[in-house]
């Protein structure tokens, strides 16, 4: 339990034994630090209960927390507006606990198993900078759930299905015919593939343009695309072997942004599961025929919007993006059983979800307490204002975004970095700090501009300010341990800057809980910058390793380490790693 729950709990024990019925008190930051550093307003709410002044139910309470010497400061602002401050020893004490065991500040959630969507790359295409933002947000979400205590699985759900899958193929047929997959009778024999990644890049863009110029090749994309979904033996190889080669630079991406899954599954894995499901929705008579395509009705009584029913099978025969996420949570459910399943997505395919829930929901593919949660983000833009392009105008590839920013983080680098191998490796740790930590500053749903000049600054609320500033505190303790300090005495603090630090250090669990619970890291984002730049503040106030004071020295470094140890443990949450040096 956290330090400030467990003063939360112990309040709410002196409340409750003042014959009020309250289940927990929530204590907030202040916003008149004149009055106090904390408050509580829960006298209001007891008031109205109870019909009666909450001035006078706030001075009983404050009589009763004037007999503990943790608390100072007691007054009542307003109309019953609880302010107090906390003592010297309570602090102390407070940073004890910290320094022996961060995670020790740390409130877990109730136990759960959750699936998290995330990612969405696309076989045989380029990742863009569209995709970006649910490899950040989903990789966050997953960390931060697991450091709350959640058995959590993340899946890319690859885009392996598709129209794109038929062009691809279709120009893979026009270039090279002669490969054995494409002959009358092909029986699964192995063959090389005769492309390389270089070649996939620029096959798609070609077999896209062509089929939308070409009504012929069009219909022979649609075609060899209905084939793969019913498994035909050559293109389902030959599509295959194109998915795994395309797959080594889609990792390769994912990897430089810190972001790894737990399942590398698609579109094309949820095909084993569409026969079953739909004869499961036949026999709850939950399946209806609409000009020719096989439908299901996901109206409710509440509606109060035109809500269409979801298509399951084409007229064709054929699936659609709506069957597959059907059919990937009827997997899902059989084979992990979740308690939850977020998709985190860009903000408009909410209402394609909202009838993929629906229709899970409905057919009770799902159990009725399972919960299926849509996480929705907003669009990157450039410092135009508008969606990142390239100079001529094209869309511009997730690769090309990190070297741009890469090459701003460059000329920040410390110049005793000579080495150039040593150079690219650090400079794109830092690029990745400014990228994913500009992605995390506004809520997840908004759209932000990203300038990769001002997000690469050591100064301001930037990642690679994050970084400097941590990086700069373990060089401190790794002096201190040069000089003998392994293991730090807290003994006594010295001002307001001191305690500050670890007033804020208290409200990390209501961090962590809020960010969890509306699903956006920005509160995570700003708390690092908020207890950075304090500290940072109290580093300029104070000559630590040349105090005097000893008793002073030790509890400083102390402090030290757990502001070092706070920020690798968020860092870590939001995928940013921190070099040595930079």
């Amino acid at each position: 339990m956290s330090i400030i729950k467990n003063v939360e709990n112990e309040i709410t024990n002196i409340i409750q034994n003042l014959g009020y019925d309250i289940k927990k008190v929530n204590m907030q930051p202040s916003g008149r630090p004149d009055l106090g550093e904390f408050q509580i307003n829960d006298a209001f709410s007891l008031a109205k209960e109870n019909h009666c002044n909450p001035r006078e139910i706030a001075e009983k309470i404050i009589h009763e927390l004037e007999k503990d010497s943790r608390f100072q400061n007691l007054n009542i602002a307003g109309a019953g507006f609880i302010n107090l401050s906390f003592s010297e020893d309570f602090y102390l004490e407070t940073l004890n606990t910290l320094y022996k065991d961060i995670k020790s500040n740390i409130d877990e959630e109730p136990k759960k198993k959750i699936i998290i969507d995330y990612g969405g790359a696309n076989v045989a295409k380029i990742l863009h900078v569209g995709h970006l933002r649910s490899a950040n947000i989903g990789e966050a979400l997953k960390r931060l759930a697991r450091l709350l205590g959640a058995e959590v699985i993340g899946d890319v759900h690859l885009g392996d299905e598709g129209l794109q899958s038929g062009m691809v193929i279709s120009e893979m047929k026009e270039r090279y015919p002669e490969l054995i997959c494409f002959k009358e009778g092909y029986n699964g024999e192995e063959f090389e593939l005769p492309i390389t990644t270089e070649d996939l890049k620029e096959l798609y863009p070609v077999a896209s343009m062509k089929a939308k110029e070409n009504e012929e090749k069009m219909e022979e994309a649609g075609e060899i695309t209905y084939q793969i979904q019913k498994n035909h033996l050559g293109y389902s190889t030959l599509w295959n072997k194109i998915k795994d080669l395309s797959l080594i630079e889609v990792k390769k991406i994912y990897n430089d942004l810190n972001t790894s899954f737990e399942l590398w599954e698609g579109e094309l894995d949820s095909f084993q599961y569409i026969k079953d499901m739909l004869e499961e929705l036949k026999q709850k008579n939950l399946l209806e025929i609409s000009e020719g395509a096989t439908v299901m009705d996901i109206k409710e009584a509440s509606d109060k919007k035109e809500m269409p029913p979801i298509i399951l099978v084409k007229s064709n025969g054929g699936y659609i993006y709506e069957t597959t996420d059907l059919a990937t949570i009827y997997g899902r459910e059989k084979r992990f059983s979740p308690d939850e399943i977020w998709y985190v997505v860009d903000n408009r395919q909410e209402f394609h979800f909202e009838q993929v829930f629906r229709a899970a929901k409905k057919s009770q593919m799902v159990k009725e307490d399972t919960k299926l949660e849509f996480i929705g983000f907003g669009t990157m833009n450039g410092p135009d204002g508008k969606p990142f392009k390239t100079r001529d105008g094209g869309v511009m590839t997730l690769s090309s975004l990190i070297s741009l920013v890469n090459d701003e983080t460059r000329k920040r680098l410390n110049p005793m970095i000579t080495e150039e191998q040593e150079k690219e490796r650090i400079s794109k740790m830092i690029a990745i700090s400014a990228l994913k930590y500009a992605d995390f500053l506004p809520y997840r749903s908004t759209d932000y501009v990203f300038e990769p000049s001002k997000f690469s600054d050591l100064e301001g609320k930037t990642g690679p300010y994050l970084l400097y500033s941590t990086i700069r505190m373990n060089s401190l303790l790794k002096k201190a341990k040069i000089e003998g300090y392994e293991t730090y005495k807290i003994q006594k603090l010295k001002n307001e800057t001191d305690k500050e630090i670890l007033q804020i250090l208290l409200t990390l669990p209501k961090v962590l809980k809020k960010s969890y619970d509306v699903k956006s890291l920005n509160e995570i984002a700003e708390f690092l910058y908020k207890l950075t730049s304090v500290y940072n503040k109290f580093y300029s106030e104070n000559h630590i390793l040349t105090s005097k004071d000893e008793e002073l020295k030790t509890t400083w470094l102390a402090l030290t380490e757990v502001v070092y140890n706070t920020n690798l443990l968020l860092l870590n949450v939001l995928g940013i790693s921190v070099p040595e040096k930079m």
